[in-house]
């Protein structure tokens, strides 16, 4: 444990997706194991809101709005992290979209280009302006959020499966590429969760929702802090020697 008994003492980490869900859970989370937070969101209000109560409990956070499909956008709010807390030690990329409930050839291209856009160009654009902040100091952890959709096919739309699965692919060739130079990067492999996300792929019906939660050997969604304390784990100097891994964080639901 470091020193304090916080788990990120002192260091810095950039989480995207944090206005809600598991995002907002990590940021929480984060602040309370020690570390300085950058919170990367579209809904502004929203994730200002979640920077302001972490600094009234005593934290140190600070919103950015932006959006992960956007390179500048992910620039900023590394530079922003370098600006406002002198470097960046790890980073959480775990802004998501999700649909569920129609078949392949039924699904139009648009919901295909925004799912390939945010679950996969996201992971790559916050890693390309991530990992040069990193390269200098010769450290640093990445956690891109992929799915049990990552590892086999769900209920979830083809396109959330192909990009979850290739989150990990792309993870894996970072981890691959950059960790003679000190940074590691893996995944999580992230069960059924109740976030505001879920909620909208649950209202698709009952045929859609018996796909999730009820296959897990826990029979159950995760909380978003479950989620939240795995990506602490992975970023922390705890898991020195993990790197290109895609971790099952999903009530055993891989395990069947």
């Amino acid at each position: 444990m470091t020193p304090g008994g916080q788990l990120l003492h002192g260091k810095v980490a950039l989480i995207t997706g944090a206005s809600s869900g598991i995002g907002a859970a990590a940021a929480r989370h984060f602040a309370d194991e020690g570390a300085a937070v950058v919170l990367v969101a579209r809904r502004a209000g929203l994730v200002e809101e979640v920077a302001e109560r972490i600094r009234k409990d005593g934290g140190r956070a600070v919103a950015v709005p932006g959006d992960v499909t956007r390179q500048a956008d992910m620039e900023h709010a590394v530079a922003m992290a370098v600006a406002r807390f002198g470097r960046l030690d790890c980073a959480f990329n775990n802004a998501g979209y999700a649909s569920a409930g129609t078949v392949l050839h039924e699904l139009p291209d648009d919901v295909f280009d925004r799912t390939l856009d945010v679950n996969l160009r996201g992971v790559w654009n916050c890693l390309r302006a991530q990992i040069p902040a990193m390269l200098p100091r010769g450290a640093g952890s990445v956690v891109n959020t992929s799915s049990v959709a990552g590892v086999r096919a769900t209920s979830a739309s083809a396109p959330y499966v192909a990009a979850k699965h290739a989150v990990i692919g792309l993870t894996r060739a970072a981890a691959a590429e950059y960790g003679e130079r000190g940074i590691r990067v893996n995944a999580l492999v992230v069960g059924s969760t109740d976030t505001e996300m879920m909620d909208g792929v649950l209202s698709a019906g009952p045929p859609v929702g018996a796909g999730f939660g009820g296959k897990a050997i826990q029979q159950r969604l995760a909380d978003p802090t479950e989620i939240a304390r795995a990506a602490a784990w992975l970023c922390s100097d705890a898991s020195s020697f993990t790197t290109g891994s895609a971790l099952a964080v999903d009530g055993g639901r891989t395990a069947k």
